[in-house]
């Protein structure tokens, strides 16, 4: 029973896309019922699947020997994702409706759009449930071929050669991610995902430095979909896709992919045992700070609206990978705070620019002049979303970079201190690049003629729910995080 659940909840987004090929709808609206239908279906599955809590490991397809086959399970780590792109799903699925609407170019795909959108549902969902290191490499493949055509969707060459940057990168990185699972396969009694690894320090006698390397190597693989520095540069030529595209790339589906892979394959097969105080520690740990600074320092200086949120969401994922690198469960609680609390952040924050551009046409922060007087919902959201970036207390984004700057604290050494001072610049920087656009958008200049605005408006219901459903998520996670937080210790200890 649990078994068919979980190839359910990966296979019905594919079965529902490909039968959206074959049916003809008597109307647009029909056609968006049966999309947000098995959308909200699967989500339900979901649910219904993690609310029975962890199961045993579940071997689908053996290949050769004990170690290839492909296989599912539920853990802790599952509940956390799965239950996180569950939720936000069907909301992205309703908010891309109206906004799909406005797309000029690329209207002819649009069902093929749905096909892979809903597609990556499925596939992130293979992630989350991968009992093993050649699972999580396969679906993490899929991941790529099935997001490549949405970052295309429009096939404009600005979005062609995006994509195709998307597609090297990624092709790039999965290849480094290979060799770590070769390795895995040689020197580990299993390709299973326990936590403390499946590496045993004291029998690697000289092949230790050889690990060390071999995982620094499969940290940067994955990092390259977690946008880590040098292999960031594709994430914000993405933002050319549909906002509903870009929303997902940043906050929910592939970015998190990368950090939910190295989070497995730093605590669940390499092992903390063999990787803590070593120079691939403090490699990696110098890589990542210096990621959230660039990250932040990039969205200063840059005007275009999406582009600035790519480059915070290059910024915050490393937040996500800082916790990781740590190398503690209280630096794993902090890192998985931060992948929950940052989804809804940023997808909300995504979600708003996205309708600023299909309702007022705006792409540049210089345009958002005077503008939350005719949106004030959206930019009601959009402020409450980025206070929660800059970490005001009250709102969840505080919460998470707390538990990041104790864990370094708790870890103290000179790097990891080092690491809270880049957090603080870093939310210094998130502070100037956010306010910067609201004090526009709310305080426009003495001479400001509002006329210029046109007749712009808040959107229709479909894109507003959304994105207040978000606010509310946002200000619960932050005013009684307590539960999550508890919930998040049992798994960053290894408990569930």
């Amino acid at each position: 029973m649990r078994t068919g659940l979980m190839l359910a909840v990966i296979l019905l987004p594919f079965i529902g896309g490909a039968f959206l090929q074959v049916i003809s709808f008597p109307s647009k609206r029909a056609k968006e019922i049966y999309i947000f239908s098995y959308v909200l279906l699967n989500t339900i599955l979901t649910y219904i699947l993690l609310a029975q809590g962890t199961t045993d490991y579940t071997m689908l397809i053996n290949f050769a020997g004990e170690k290839l086959n492909i296989a599912l399970k539920v853990d802790g780590m599952t509940i956390v994702f799965a239950g996180l792109v569950s939720t936000l799903w069907p909301l992205a699925t309703l908010y891309s409706f109206p906004y799909m609407e406005h797309e000029k170019n690329g209207k002819s795909h649009e069902n093929i759009f749905y096909l892979c959108y809903t597609a990556t549902f499925g596939v992130t969902l293979g992630i989350s449930m991968s009992a093993n290191m050649i699972t999580m490499y396969c679906f993490y493949e899929l991941l790529t071929l099935v997001t490549v055509p949405l970052v295309m969707h429009t096939l404009t060459r600005e979005a062609v050669l995006a994509s195709r940057k998307y597609f090297y990168y990624s092709l790039g990185g999965a290849a480094f991610a290979f060799i770590g699972m070769i390795f895995l396969i040689q020197y580990g009694y299993s390709l299973e995902f326990i936590y403390g690894g499946v590496l045993n320090p004291e029998t690697l006698g000289d092949k230790k430095n050889l690990l060390l390397l071999v995982y620094f190597f499969t940290f940067m693989g994955f990092g390259v979909k977690a946008a880590i520095c040098p292999f960031n540069s594709w994430l914000p030529q993405a933002g050319v896709a549909p906002t509903p595209v870009t929303a997902l790339l940043h906050a929910v589906a592939v970015v998190k992919s990368g950090a939910f892979a190295i989070m497995r394959i730093t605590y669940y097969s390499f092992g903390i045992a063999l990787l803590r105080g070593t120079w691939a520690q403090y490699l990696l740990m110098g890589i990542v700070l210096f990621t959230i600074f660039y990250g932040s320092s990039m969205a200063v200086k840059e005007t275009h609206i999406k582009r600035r949120l790519a480059f915070s969401t290059i910024s915050n994922l490393s937040y996500i990978l800082f916790g990781v690198v740590i190398m503690s469960p209280l630096g794993l609680l902090g890192a998985l705070c931060h992948m929950v609390f940052h989804g809804v952040m940023k997808i909300c924050s995504f979600f708003c620019a996205g309708a600023v551009i299909t309702q007022a046409h705006k792409n540049y922060v210089y345009e958002l002049d005077g503008i939350a007087k005719k949106m004030p919902r959206v930019f009601f959201c959009f402020s409450v979303s980025a206070l929660a970036l800059m970490g005001l207390p009250g709102l969840c984004g505080f919460v998470s970079k707390w538990y990041l700057a104790k864990a370094a604290f708790d870890n103290a050494t000179p790097m990891a201190v080092l690491g809270v001072g880049i957090l603080l610049v870093s939310a210094l920087l998130t502070a100037i690049y956010m306010l910067s656009m609201l004090v526009r958008a709310y305080i426009p200049e003495a001479d400001f003629d509002d006329s210029k605005i046109g007749e712009v408006k808040d959107p229709d219901w479909r894109m507003l729910l959304p994105l207040l459903l978000f606010v509310i998520g946002m200000v619960i996670m932050g005013l009684y995080s307590g539960p999550f937080v508890e919930f998040f210790s049992k798994v960053a200890q290894g408990l569930l």
